[in-house]
């Protein structure tokens, strides 16, 4: 029988989130070796972050006897647009240092291995088609600090759009049409009126605390739980919002499956019913006679295991495989 040997070498994925990072190792088989999680704000700016990720992640590699010489890719997920051309982050809200930032290169020094950077919504996207095996075409919802989309196609591919900025619906109008100032300086999007860190600022909630950096998801989750009449018409309101958007989205790309994801997700019997009355009223029959729309089954490990199936289909690309024969000479 041939298989793939476990030591034939290692890939890394680190997903980038406000409040901290998830960095995980995988051999090519796509078992995951290794998992943490990295407690350092993106606010603090690319280099501290990417070098706190680095030195955990080198301490992984040699705790599990994973040669950093056999590292055959690093994906990395950003949220906020991304060039994945250059493999850098362009003017994103809240990541104050990471405009222009060469995310890229700069990993590439300190693994000497293939750098990709990608929007972490891709990632995610690729993850629940890849790990929870939900059928294509997918389209993955974001809903956290931002709103964010990723396509998977029936290819089993990340549609990114000619220049990466495909799924930024965060900053699409919202069709109640309020006037909410953005982060991006335009008033009505979204993601202003209907994101995680807009329903925790609507009801007065802290986002974070010193002691306590997912403080805000906690205390919305407690008070769902408790039957908040307040707390339950906010997600209600910011899912109809978001469910008007979807149901674009339906029609334009006709998915076969939508997953919604991030912190409100959790909140799964609120948010996800809302979205999908809301889709099923505005949307028409064709493209949603066949369509699931769930919450995502992975929680918080969507985008590590779609980061993780990104880098082994570039390992066994016809580029990754030279690279690997032209080392085993």
């Amino acid at each position: 029988m041939l298989t793939i040997s476990p030591q034939a070498g290692t890939v890394i994925v680190v997903d980038v989130d406000t409040a901290e990072s998830q960095i995980a190792l995988a051999d090519l088989t796509r078992r995951v070796i290794a998992r943490e999680t990295v407690n350092v704000r993106i606010d603090a700016g690319p280099q501290v972050v990417l070098d706190a990720v680095t030195q955990r992640l080198h301490g992984l590699l040699e705790k599990h006897r994973r040669a950093p010489g056999r590292v055959r890719e690093v994906v990395v997920g950003l949220p906020g647009p991304v060039d994945f051309e250059q493999g850098c982050a362009v003017q994103p809200t809240g990541m104050p240092g990471w405009d222009g930032f060469p995310v890229a290169d700069y990993l590439r020094e300190r693994f000497h291995a293939p750098i990709v950077v990608d929007n972490d919504v891709n990632l995610m996207a690729l993850g629940e088609a890849a790990q929870a095996r939900l059928e294509t075409p997918l389209l993955c919802i974001k809903i956290a600090s931002g709103i964010g989309a990723g396509l998977i196609t029936t290819s089993d591919d990340v549609y990114r759009g000619a220049d990466g900025a495909a799924g930024d619906i965060g900053h699409i109008r919202a069709v109640s049409g309020s006037n909410v100032l953005c982060a991006c300086g335009n008033v009505g999007c979204v993601g202003a009126l209907a994101s995680h860190r807009a329903v925790l600022r609507g009801l007065g909630i802290a986002e974070s605390t010193a002691e306590d950096p997912l403080h805000g998801a906690r205390e919305l989750a407690r008070r769902i739980a408790a039957g908040d009449p307040t707390a339950l018409h906010a997600v209600r309101q910011a899912a109809t919002e978001i469910g008007e958007v979807v149901a674009m989205l339906v029609h334009m790309f006709n998915p076969r499956t939508v997953v919604l994801a991030g912190p409100l997700s959790e909140l799964r019997d609120d948010l996800v019913s809302a979205v999908r009355a809301a889709v099923y009223q505005r949307a028409l029959p064709l493209a949603t006679r066949k369509l699931t729309i769930t919450a995502t089954q992975l929680k918080g490990g969507s985008g590590l295991h779609g980061g993780i199936a990104l880098a082994t289909q570039d390992a066994f690309s016809p580029a990754g495989i030279a690279r690997l024969l032209h080392e085993g000479r």
